[in-house]
């Protein structure tokens, strides 16, 4: 009779800090187990939160899903380990992976963010083509304050960055008859755009933008893109969605402009420090709609997660390459 498999150890490691909905409970491994009975069958599993059991589950670990994996020597922490996956699709906190030990593969979860992001697309564009953020601030002010708009078809949006998330808010924007110049590092694309231009042409593209959407990844080529001088070359009354992170954008310089009136309204949903300080001046500015960090995560979110965790873990065992390895040079 063969030998049964050898059992691989998976830790999933969450924090409690976090909202429910990012948080991997035993609960949530149990369901995902049911769902894949064969797979579930290979594995040993621990769960934990905020690193009480993290250091003896490493131990013996061959795999783990941590957004927030120890950095300090982890290969002697745990010996056996192959693969980290991690919660989310943003990795921007873990650069540089200098850390990642040789042999450890790094799987992020993009894609999970898409049909949301493209229902959010379609809300922001719509939300600035027809000039909501300045209406809420004059309902807040009780001020009756009519803007009136032309029919957002026909329209331009320029999309920073276009994986998933930024392909997902190029489809919103084509179905409501919008044409997308796509902004990639190459300036190649996956999906269907208008038009693609590689990141160095960004300034000659934002100008023709009735939107600028922000939906790239943090990496050294994308922080502080969108400075006081890229801001400065967006069209008279133009819009800006930032669905991506913060940091690629010059919040005090969109602040000035958007109390001119040169920027036409601003929708945000990333911000440094999150959650926002009650005392930033962005909750007060003009033209600007603040959005807690909602327009890509739904409430299915781990069972999500766990799903394409356990397609890459049947990739694994057949000794298939995974989807979704992080280059640590381009840094997503």
């Amino acid at each position: 009779m063969p030998a049964k498999p050898q059992r691989l150890h998976v830790h999933f490691e969450s924090n409690r800090g976090k909202p429910r909905i990012f948080q991997v409970h035993p609960e949530d491994v149990k369901a995902a187990c049911r769902r894949h009975p064969e797979l579930a069958r290979r594995l040993r599993i621990t769960v934990g939160f905020d690193r009480e059991i993290l250091a003896d589950a490493l131990q013996t670990a061959d795999l783990m899903v941590n957004s927030d994996p120890p950095r300090e020597d982890l290969r002697a922490m745990a010996p056996r380990l192959r693969w980290i996956q991690t919660t989310g699709a943003g990795i921007d906190g873990l650069l540089p992976l200098d850390w990642l030990p040789e042999g450890v593969t790094l799987t992020n979860n993009s894609g999970a963010h898409a049909a949301k992001a493209q229902d959010s697309g379609a809300m922001g564009l719509l939300m600035l083509n027809a000039g909501v953020p300045r209406l809420a601030g004059a309902q807040r002010e009780h001020r009756w304050q009519p803007v009136y708009s032309t029919p957002i078809a026909g329209k331009t949006a320029v999309v920073i960055g276009y994986g998933d998330v930024g392909a997902a808010v190029g489809r919103a924007a084509r179905r409501l008859g919008v044409k997308v110049i796509a902004v990639t590092r190459s300036g190649d694309v996956r999906a269907p755009a208008d038009e693609a231009v590689p990141v160095s042409r960004l300034s000659r593209v934002i100008g023709r933008a009735d939107f600028v959407v922000v939906a790239t990844p943090l990496t050294p080529l994308t922080r502080g893109l969108l400075d006081a001088a890229m801001l400065a070359r967006m069209k008279p009354g133009a819009g800006l969605l930032n669905i991506g992170r913060a940091a690629v954008v010059d919040y005090d310089a969109l602040r000035s402009r958007l109390a001119s009136g040169a920027i036409g309204g601003a929708v945000l949903d990333v911000f440094t420090p999150e959650p926002l300080p009650a005392d930033s001046p962005l909750w007060d500015t003009p033209g600007l709609t603040v959005l807690p960090h909602i327009t890509c995560d739904d409430p299915r979110y781990i069972a999500h997660l766990l799903d394409f965790w356990f397609a890459n873990l049947r990739r694994l065992l057949a000794g298939r390459r995974l989807a979704n390895i992080v280059d640590p040079l381009r840094g997503y």
